[in-house]
């Protein structure tokens, strides 16, 4: 497939860390606004049905469920789970260096 202009400014971009660590955010956050989206939708839930059982407003669904919104929180991401029948997982990993990042490690002999 031949690559458009935009194809070739997000690569040029995504050299930039600071881009990259911001565009990998927006990422994540569309990853759970369409994942909690798919749970609902599967278990045949609006958004208000799902607010009601939550004890909460629709208005804070459609927040979860938007790929802007970034406060979701733990504790009710795990209620929302529960609720779709579903679990949280929650990984943290180390970030991988930068291909720009010349430092090496010294490693000694044992």
């Amino acid at each position: 497939m031949k690559k458009t202009n935009f194809d070739h400014y997000l690569a040029k971009q995504l050299k930039e860390p600071e881009f990259a660590a911001r565009f990998h955010q927006a990422g994540e956050a569309w990853d759970v606004a369409l994942q909690l989206t798919g749970l609902r939708k599967k278990a045949g839930l609006s958004q208000k049905e799902l607010a009601d059982k939550l004890h909460t407003s629709q208005q804070q669904i459609s927040r979860l469920e938007s790929p802007a919104y970034e406060g979701h929180s733990l504790g009710m991401l795990r209620r929302v789970a529960e609720v779709l029948n579903a679990e949280v997982r929650v990984s943290i990993s180390p970030c991988r260096p930068a291909k720009s990042d010349t430092r090496t490690r010294k490693t000694t002999a044992p």
